[in-house]
């Protein structure tokens, strides 16, 4: 009996199709992240609150501040990999994980495009897009595809679709997720290094 021949084509068509399939996750994930974007953008942000996620940019930024372009551009590429690996992943416990991380992503975003707006205009935000164009819909597709894992508890086997689900996402993860994240990483690492 013949062995079916491994094909990256396939493989890459079964992933646009598991995409197309899982558009209304995807699209959910787009939706709680703008909302909170725009929350974070235009409500008042409690001070606790403000302190708090000044005191994790601030962490971040001692952590990358001595670093070269090409550590930067690592440090970018891992951090959004584990945090889009963990919204698939995670996502198998009722889709919560995937939810939580599209909010809090959203809320600081918006959080910190109101406190660039408010220091350097509105002009300011288009730093923020070039890194977007393949950052943002790989968070999506992640954020979207954790969502969808989380429904494999309704189905009738469970046990099936949990498998189904899983390796669809693995596989979208690798050969789509992955490329863009290492594009944004490196867009991103360079802009900053620029800036």
């Amino acid at each position: 009996m013949r062995k079916n021949k491994f094909s990256l084509k396939q493989e890459y068509k079964k992933c646009f199709e598991y995409i197309y399939n899982s558009r209304k996750f995807i699209l959910l994930s787009i939706a709680i992240f703008f909302l909170f974007f725009l929350v974070g953008f235009l409500i008042p942000i409690p001070e606790i609150l403000y302190n708090e996620i000044l005191k994790i940019l601030q962490e971040i930024l001692s952590e990358t501040e001595n670093l070269s372009q090409i550590e930067l551009i690592f440090y970018i590429i891992f951090n959004n990999i584990k945090s889009s690996f963990f919204g698939v992943i995670f996502g198998f416990i009722f889709g919560i994980l995937p939810f939580i991380i599209a909010i809090a992503n959203g809320y600081i975003l918006g959080f910190v495009s109101f406190l660039s707006v408010n220091s350097e205009g509105i002009f300011s935000l288009w730093k923020l897009f070039p890194h977007g164009i393949f950052e943002l819909p790989a968070i999506f597709i992640s954020l979207g595809l954790g969502l969808k894992f989380g429904t494999f508890i309704f189905q009738k086997d469970k046990s099936k679709m949990f498998k189904e689900y899983l390796f669809n996402s693995l596989r979208v993860f690798l050969l789509i997720v992955i490329p863009l994240l290492i594009i944004a990483g490196i867009i991103e690492g360079i802009l900053i290094s620029l800036f």
